[in-house]
């Protein structure tokens, strides 16, 4: 970046990006239509990944590759989430948000910071100017983005046919990559986050470096701490709290990292703790152990 011009591509990657919030919340709200309100999220990347490219049009070849991975990824995720949400019908995550019109805009303003955010070393990287040789930094970042990017796909798949499944009715997804996470897909996604990061090393001076450092780090704090882990940790152990089986398998397995139950579930608790996000309020609706009802299993609990 460097000059006024290019510092301009992060405000107008901001005003695009609040200008394409507002129209999916403005039909959400209107028509209380939940196929608008990821897709909105998802599909924002694209808009920004393709606008900076095209905008700035000098096309070196590490601007149309991030990009390219950019434009893989939240398409991907974009036919993912609105497939998902056509085959439930309704988003049941949102009922409470649907009635009160200031959550809801709360929704959008949070999803509209985690794009741009998330989107600014793309941003940076196809604002600048500078084209330094390609880099070990480079290779490393856009492995990462493709592996993050398989990663997630490969856990949103396996997740929804396991759902899918009607003798999976009422169960826990531990198939496949749930077996060694119990949240793979969000693994993918700060994976993804950080190669973004790594891959825009080689073009970054001065101040860059922190304004391109508040994508991977906002990700992991709202996935960490905000609207991911914490939320689906503590739906899970309302729902399967009592069952032996289930507490065996959040003891063993690794909330982020995928890791093999048998190392993880040998772990220290301070060591999951400080190095694999085990943290305790992910725990804290779990029902006590003496609380639990004696020989019930996966298999036992159906729920619809």
């Amino acid at each position: 970046m460097g000059t006024l011009a290019d510092y301009n591509f992060v405000a107008l990657s901001a005003i695009l990006t609040v200008g394409y919030q507002i129209f999916f919340f403005i039909i959400s709200a209107i028509l209380k239509f939940d196929k608008a309100t990821d897709f909105g999220g998802s599909s924002n990347f694209f808009v920004l990944s393709v606008f900076t490219l095209v905008l700035k049009g000098t096309w070196y070849f590490r601007q149309v590759v991030l990009t390219l991975l950019m434009v893989i990824w939240s398409l991907r995720l974009a036919i993912y989430l609105l497939v998902r949400i056509l085959q439930w019908g309704e988003d049941r995550r949102q009922d409470e948000m649907r009635h009160d019109l200031g959550k809801f805009a709360f929704y959008f303003i949070v999803q509209g910071i985690w794009v741009w955010t998330v989107s600014l070393p793309l941003t940076v990287v196809n604002a600048s100017d500078r084209d330094p040789p390609i880099q070990a930094a480079d290779i490393i970042g856009w492995i990462m983005c493709l592996v993050g990017t398989i990663v997630e796909a490969i856990a949103d798949r396996q997740k929804i046919s396991f759902k899918n499944s009607p003798e999976n009715r009422g169960k826990w997804c531990n198939v496949g990559l749930w077996k060694y996470s119990r949240h793979p897909n969000y693994f993918g996604d700060i994976l993804l986050g950080w190669g973004f990061f790594v891959a825009s090393i080689p073009v970054l001076e001065g101040a860059e470096w922190l304004l391109v450092l508040l994508g991977p780090i906002f990700l992991m704090v709202l996935l960490l701490f905000i609207s991911g882990l914490p939320l689906l940790e503590v739906s899970g152990d309302k729902k399967f709290g009592n069952v032996p089986a289930y507490r065996i398998y959040k003891k063993t397995t690794s909330p982020l990292i995928p890791l093999p139950p048998v190392v993880y579930g040998n772990l220290p608790s301070w060591f999951k703790a400080i190095f694999l996000f085990e943290f305790p309020f992910y725990s804290r609706r779990l029902p006590k152990e003496e609380s639990n009802r004696s020989g019930a299993s996966q298999d036992d609990l159906k729920m619809g």
